[in-house]
């Protein structure tokens, strides 16, 4: 899979058959993600699940910024059923990458916002640049958050400050995610990629079976937890009064 671009080509992995690194985006508007980027993610997870001389993947984001969720021109006059089939794809692609039998780890640099910031939790670690901004301001738009959306980060932060969170929908510093549990590893601006090769071969000198059952017993023991959000069906993604003029609004702000 060395160098493949899994369609669109904004998703593309290489694997040098012991690490995979999973680049999208094409370093412009944040990297923001339409349906069709979320379904190559899921796409491109589901076969790395199958990789037997796997030992980790990397997640990260071109032009060095991570995700800043979806792309809202995707939904800027897009029926309620679309947009409710976006965010479910969105949580299939977290689901898949959630699934990868071996380590994961995220590259948080820019901004980790909205489905950006899930997908950077879908992650069993985060290499957070101390100047990064991280944060779910969803509520600003009208959009619902799914039980899934918000175990993942009261798995890390507890229900209070999940709840303190979405209701604020502000945006944290990679400093205060890390002091609150909600990303893992936290380096200064320009250390991402020592921190990186420092974790890689940390791995690389431990038996990929025992990584491998590592991350089992840990999700394995989650299951409690992780599976009732899981099992949930898919809902209404947004509200249908609030969202339509939100997003119209957010079109029409002032650009700088």
């Amino acid at each position: 899979m060395t160098g493949v671009a899994v369609q669109p080509a904004d998703v593309t992995v290489d694997d040098d058959g012991s690490v995979a690194v999973v680049r999208f985006g094409a370093g412009q508007r944040l990297n923001a993600l339409r349906t069709e980027h979320w379904e190559a993610l899921e796409r491109a997870a589901v076969a790395l699940a199958s990789r037997r001389g796997l030992r980790a993947v990397v997640l990260r984001g071109r032009g060095g910024v991570f995700c800043a969720g979806s792309d809202l021109r995707e939904w800027e006059h897009a029926p309620m059923a679309e947009v409710d089939r976006s965010f479910w794809q969105l949580e299939q692609a977290l689901r898949a990458i959630e699934d990868l039998p071996v380590p994961t780890v995220a590259v948080v640099e820019g901004v980790a916002a909205g489905g950006g910031c899930q997908l950077a939790l879908a992650c069993d670690l985060q290499v957070t640049a101390a100047t990064a901004q991280v944060g779910m301001p969803i509520s600003r738009l009208g959009i619902l958050p799914s039980a899934s959306f918000a175990t993942r980060m009261a798995l890390r932060i507890g229900p209070s400050q999940t709840k303190d969170l979405l209701y604020g929908g502000r945006m944290l510093s990679g400093e205060e995610a890390h002091r609150m549990g909600l990303v893992s590893t936290l380096v200064p601006e320009g250390g991402v990629e020592a921190e990186v090769e420092r974790l890689l071969a940390q791995w690389g000198s431990l038996a990929p079976a025992s990584l491998r059952a590592a991350k089992a017993a840990v999700e394995r023991g989650l299951q409690p937890l992780t599976g009732p959000a899981r099992r949930e069906p898919p809902g209404p993604a947004v509200d249908a009064q609030e969202f339509p003029p939100r997003i119209a609004a957010f079109f029409d702000r002032p650009r700088l």
